[in-house]
């Protein structure tokens, strides 16, 4: 048998595969494939590594036709993407994966079901954004005061899709925090659905002037404000956004969150 012969008989689990180190991470992408894409970019600047071989190993599916998870949470006449999302889990689970992340926060909604299906442990991305938050609310409160002596609810400004909103899986994780959440008003909920949908997920043309405002008057609100949807992501990493304090990024919270569950320290 030649080497090639014996390569062909290896295991093909990674977690199997002493090629495979691990920890391995699962990615259940494709909601949208943009904020996907991104994902993975910011995994790698973001790592500490030298060498391509002390980079994050990486299963990442694309799965780009799955069902919408805004138009399921407003109607239950839309296709369920639920259990898509529990098939493309388990698959991973069965690639040997060490745990998954899934860079959409709408995708939250459907949790419970993902999780059963799997055995590994699903990274959250509002869980972990709303830490991130929590956390910078209190130190520029705490720098606002002065002396350290801050004691409010903190209060989040989010930016989301409606299905997001409607679902109130922020607005639950938040609580649990014991920080408020903090919603754009219609006409602003609208620019930003627009922006989403109209402009980063069709490829058209964005109002980056009105979400700007849309950003201010939520910052005038509250003490910092997330970006609670990952093709708003898109937007903060082609603007430069992240050197602004009042803003928190979901795809960079949850990279930052897969980076340390890898044992390593995020730049």
């Amino acid at each position: 048998m030649n080497s090639e012969q014996a390569q062909d008989n290896s295991p093909l689990p990674v977690n199997e595969d002493a090629s495979w180190p691990g920890p391995t991470v699962g990615v259940i992408g494709g909601n949208g494939p943009a904020a996907t894409a991104l994902f993975q970019d910011v995994l790698v600047r973001l790592t500490p590594a030298a060498t391509d071989q002390e980079h994050l190993d990486l299963v990442v599916l694309v799965h780009s036709s799955q069902p919408d998870r805004t138009a399921r949470i407003l109607s239950d006449d839309a296709p369920d993407p639920g259990p898509v999302l529990a098939r493309d889990a388990a698959r991973l689970d069965a690639i040997g994966a060490d745990f998954t992340v899934i860079p959409c926060n709408t995708a939250y909604h459907f949790l419970p079901t993902i999780a059963a299906a799997t055995s590994q442990p699903i990274l959250s991305i509002v869980e972990e954004t709303a830490k991130s938050a929590v956390e910078r609310a209190v130190e520029r409160a705490d720098e606002r005061a002065g002396d350290g002596s801050f004691d409010q609810s903190p209060r989040i400004g989010l930016l989301a899709t409606n299905g997001t909103r409607a679902a109130k899986v922020y607005e639950r994780v938040l609580a649990s925090l014991g920080a408020q959440t903090i919603y754009p008003d219609d006409a602003d909920q609208q620019l930003t659905m627009s922006v989403i949908y109209d402009g980063v997920k069709a490829g058209g043309p964005i109002d980056l002037a009105g979400l700007e405002a849309v950003i201010s008057r939520l910052a005038q609100q509250s003490d910092v404000v997330v970006l609670g949807c990952t093709e708003l992501s898109v937007i903060h990493a082609e603007q430069g956004w992240s050197s602004r304090p009042e803003l928190v990024d979901s795809i960079e919270s949850l990279a930052r969150a897969t980076i340390l569950r890898a044992g390593k320290q995020p730049r």
